[in-house]
């Protein structure tokens, strides 16, 4: 566990990248808060904020009397939320910078294409 970031949302983090993998298949169901909690050594009550993140955002849906389940499409939705906070986190400065620097579109590709080796 990352101890700079709410225990909660490794918890939400740690789900929607198994969703991601496929690890966590649609419809199937995810583990209890309870297990999330034993595995963890966390309360549960943590746990099922962390839980609680996904049903607000319509990835998770919940059962009643069996448990969570993973919603149709929301691998999908989650690839398109990764690939939009990848663009705005990673691509738009790295374009700023390159662009102060005088780098051009091709020349960055290359750098890009040779993994950032001269």
């Amino acid at each position: 566990m990352d101890e700079s970031r709410p225990i909660f949302q490794q918890i939400a983090e740690q789900i929607e990248n198994d969703i991601i993998s496929g690890a966590l298949p649609e419809e199937s169901q995810v583990p209890s808060t309870n297990e999330f909690a034993v595995f963890h050594r966390i309360n549960p009550a943590t746990a099922g904020k962390g839980v609680n993140v996904l049903v607000d955002a319509g990835i998770l849906y919940k059962k009643r009397g069996i448990g969570m389940f993973v919603a149709d499409g929301a691998r999908a939705r989650l690839v398109a939320e990764r690939r939009e906070r990848f663009r705005e986190q990673y691509v738009q400065p790295l374009l700023v910078e390159a662009e102060k620097l005088g780098i051009t579109p091709e020349q960055l590709s290359s750098m890009i294409e040779k993994g950032g080796t001269r």
